[in-house]
């Protein structure tokens, strides 16, 4: 490997911190890279100019390699010619103008009505943990939060009375969700008769492992995992299902894209359309279930 691709890799790991992971991730990439330049009789990594690195991608898409690590590849080697050009190593960046991959569209993992509703009722409140497991259950099918915002959100941003939620979204962003029925029940439950018999100090988090502490993201995801056991329900359940459910079933109801938007916290209107994908999904088995003329298509 090129002396300026290991001070390259030096500089990652001594003044930007990565990881041992992504130095060899890096490392890896930097090695598939020069061997495919020398098999093409090209020069070395650092000396490459942005029509090998091009054929270079163009070579990686067509060999199967999934989009994604095309992605991270082409990152690996912007990341060493800005690193280059930086240091004065190389007075132009080859890899400047090149563009990654497009992701292929992949649509969210949706339950039907049916499941979601199996899922919550997973947890019956016959003890203190079911009855936090069912309000946390109900918050997350019932308003969409992400799951760090279930882990995350506070008493404070529970409104009973008037029968919403403020959680705070990526970029720090306020949002109100309307709660539900189910959802108002089951943590007027929870905030009134169990949570004061679960803290042991003070703490504005809403939820509470057994020992008083505030709920971590895993136990977030464990708690909707075990409801899919108890549940028997297969496949795999976490509580981004939960908030793709949420999403598909508005839009199964009649709610307009730019309503489901604003509930889910999203800055563009462009990541909430995915869900329109499913929506028609949706809509096809129900044409073709029921429909005289669209059976047997």
């Amino acid at each position: 490997m090129d002396d300026i691709c290991e001070a390259y890799l030096e500089f990652g790991a001594l003044e930007k911190g990565l990881s041992e992971r992504t130095i060899t991730a890096y490392t890896a990439d930097l090695i598939q890279f020069q061997g495919w330049l020398s098999e093409n009789d090209h020069c070395s990594v650092s000396r490459a100019d942005t029509g090998q690195i091009s054929e270079y991608i163009n070579w990686l898409s067509s060999s199967g390699i999934s989009a994604s690590s095309v992605r991270r590849k082409l990152s690996t080697l912007r990341g060493l010619y800005r690193y280059m050009q930086s240091e004065g190593f190389r007075e132009d960046d080859p890899a400047t103008s090149l563009h990654p991959p497009r992701m292929p569209d992949r649509l969210p993992h949706a339950v039907s009505v049916e499941i979601a509703s199996r899922l919550m009722e997973a947890w019956t409140g016959d003890t203190r943990l079911s009855v936090r497991n069912r309000a946390l259950m109900e918050l997350a099918y019932g308003t969409g939060l992400r799951e760090s915002e279930l882990s995350g959100i506070t008493v404070a941003r529970i409104h009973l009375e008037e029968a919403f939620v403020r959680p705070i979204g990526k970029g720090s962003k306020e949002r109100l969700v309307p709660l539900g029925g189910p959802a108002v029940r089951w943590l007027t439950e929870y905030i009134e008769n169990v949570r004061p018999e679960l803290i042991r100090r003070t703490t504005p988090a809403l939820f509470l492992t057994f020992r008083g502490n505030p709920m971590s993201r895993m136990t977030v995801w464990n708690i909707v995992r075990n409801a899919a056991l108890l549940a028997g329900i297969e496949g795999r359940i976490h509580p981004h299902t939960l908030r793709h459910s949420f999403a598909t079933h508005l839009l199964q109801g009649g709610a307009d894209l730019r309503v489901v938007q604003e509930l889910l916290g999203h800055a563009d209107i462009r990541t909430t359309e995915i869900y329109t994908g499913v929506d028609r999904t949706y809509l096809k088995g129900v044409m073709d279930r029921c429909h005289p003329r669209a059976v047997g298509h």
